[in-house]
This record gives C-alpha cells, sequence and structure tokens, in this order.
C-alpha cells in the first residue's frame, strides 16, 4: 500500500470516529431541548404573572422603594452575564459576551463603573484570559439550572444593590442581565434587559385608558414590594436562566448537525481521493507487470 493510500485511510478513520462523537451529542442536545423547552413554558407565566403583580403595586401606589426609584447620582451598574459551561454550542456563548461588552461600552459611556457577575464557564475563562475584574461567578449548572441556583445569583445582586456605601460597602445603582431567548429551534437572540430599578419590560397588555383601578395593599405598599420584589428579581433570573439552557442545547444541537455533515461530505471527498490513490497505484503496478514482461520476452528472444 502505499504512503499517500494510507494517509487517506487514517485520515478517514480520524472522521468517523470524530462524526461518531457529534452525532451523540447532536441527539443528546436534540433529546434535552425538548425538556428545557417544557421548564421554560412552565417557567414564563409565573414570571410575567409575577410582573403584573409588581408593576400593580409599583405603578398605583405613592410609596418610594428603593427597588423601584432610580439614584440620583448612579456611579455603578451591575452586568450579569449568563453563558455556557461547555463549548461545541456554535457562537452561543460568544454572542452573549459580545452583547455584554456592548452594554458595558454603553454604561461607561453614561459615566458608570460595571461590575461584572458572571454565570458559565466560557464568560469566566474569558474575563480572566484578559485579567478583568469579576465580582462574582457561578457555573456548573448552566444546561440545567435550578430555582436555588437563580435564587443564589439573585441574593448576590441584591446585596450588592442594597448595600449602603456609608458603610464602607461597595454597591451598584442599577442591575442588568445578558441572556439568550429561546425564540424557535432556528432563532436564539441574545437580550440586554434592566431589571433593577423595576423596569417592566415583560407585559404586552394595552395600556389601560379612563378611569385608574383602585388598589389596597395590606399592610401596606412597601410591605408588599419587600415581599414581592426579591421573587421578581428570582423568577426573571430563573427564566432568564432557563431561556439560555434551551438555547445553548439548540445552538449545540445545530452546530453538531452541522460538523456531521461536513464529516459526511470530507468522508466522501477522502473517499475518492483514496479511490483514485488506489487505482493510480493499480495502473503502476499493470504497468510494472507489464514492462518486466516485455523485458523479460526480449531477454529471451535475445539468447536464442
Amino acid at each position: 500500500m502505499g504512503a499517500q493510500l494510507r494517509v487517506y485511510r487514517r485520515r478517514m478513520r480520524s472522521v468517523k470516529a470524530t462524526k461518531k462523537i457529534t452525532k451523540a451529542m447532536e441527539l443528546i442536545s436534540a433529546s434535552r431541548i425538548v425538556k428545557a423547552q417544557q421548564r421554560v413554558a412552565a417557567s414564563t407565566p409565573y414570571a410575567n404573572e409575577l410582573t403584573r403583580a409588581v408593576s400593580a403595586v409599583a405603578t398605583y401606589s405613592s410609596t418610594n422603594h428603593p427597588l423601584t426609584t432610580e439614584s440620583e447620582n448612579p456611579r455603578r451598574a451591575a452586568v450579569l452575564i449568563i453563558s455556557a459551561d461547555r463549548g461545541m454550542a456554535g457562537a452561543y456563548s460568544n454572542n452573549a459576551i459580545k452583547e455584554g461588552e456592548q452594554l458595558a461600552a454603553l454604561l461607561k459611556s453614561r459615566g458608570l463603573e460595571t461590575a461584572s457577575y458572571l454565570v458559565g464557564r466560557k464568560a469566566v475563562n474569558y474575563y480572566r484570559f484578559r485579567n478583568r475584574e469579576i465580582a462574582g461567578s457561578w457555573s456548573g449548572f448552566s444546561d440545567t439550572p435550578t430555582y436555588e441556583n437563580a435564587k443564589e445569583v439573585a441574593d448576590a445582586l441584591l446585596t450588592a444593590f442594597l448595600a449602603d456605601s456609608n458603610e464602607g460597602k461597595v454597591g451598584v445603582d442599577e442591575i442588568h442581565i445578558i441572556f439568550t431567548e429561546f425564540r424557535s429551534m432556528i432563532t436564539q437572540e441574545a437580550q440586554a434587559k434592566r431589571m433593577l430599578p423595576l423596569e417592566v419590560v415583560e407585559s404586552s397588555t394595552p395600556v389601560p385608558t379612563g378611569l385608574l383601578p383602585m388598589y389596597e395593599f395590606e399592610p401596606n405598599a412597601g410591605e408588599v414590594l419587600n415581599a414581592l420584589l426579591p421573587r421578581y428579581i428570582e423568577a426573571r433570573i430563573f427564566n432568564a436562566m432557563l431561556q439560555s439552557a434551551a438555547s445553548e442545547h439548540a445552538a449545540r444541537r445545530r452546530a453538531m448537525k452541522s460538523a456531521t455533515d461536513n464529516a459526511d461530505e470530507l468522508i466522501k471527498s477522502l473517499t475518492r481521493r483514496a479511490n483514485a490513490a488506489r487505482q493510480a497505484e493499480i495502473t503502476q503496478e499493470i504497468s510494472e507487470i507489464v514492462g518486466g514482461a516485455d523485458a523479460l520476452a526480449s531477454a529471451s528472444a535475445g539468447s536464442e
């Protein structure tokens, strides 16, 4: 067997082994994305209704709550970026990180410092490689987040938001979140939204006209907000994590399918090249046999 043919066959074995891995990962992501979509569908109504409840209290009461009142002189903003723990998901993590970079640039143009809170090893590694300061990081649950994970992240952000600078604590005046919204198996889009001070963005109901409804709050609007707002932040972060997990599975499935298709094309190309190399070897062997037979016949004729 010629050297060129050995090279082609070695590469074919390598590509076939890689194809098995990418096909398996594609099937795994395809099976997990169904459960991820179900979790998103189960979480979204709760998050929307909680948003409407908080919106009602914030809109129809005159209380000034620290979580709903904007600072007169904001100086620092927290940016929570949700990325993946593992790779092989195409540009999923890169899109979220890029959206975070654009948001950070926008905040800096407003004169605000940024504190980075990161979920997922991809974002953590990106910031550590560039020696950037990280205010908080979490990893190990990007593809299957739980409510406890969201609560842990929310508690850290709320603690920073409610920190009293007069006591020497470094706090933040705004909280923004970067996550990837799952729209379909084909479309996932990185989103940047502000969570605090309260900015209601989910409700798509039309603005009511005429007399506004009357609300009574027991014991008072401030106590209601104290109870609702932490749950509101936790629910929004949890829903964002679920959206990102579904987007990660969809992106990985699409990337692995593309890799499998490319492996098929490469195997076909290598097979054609190997066949051509083998045909060339056979032709050369036949030529050598014919040449040797002619030489032997000529030698026998000359001896006679």
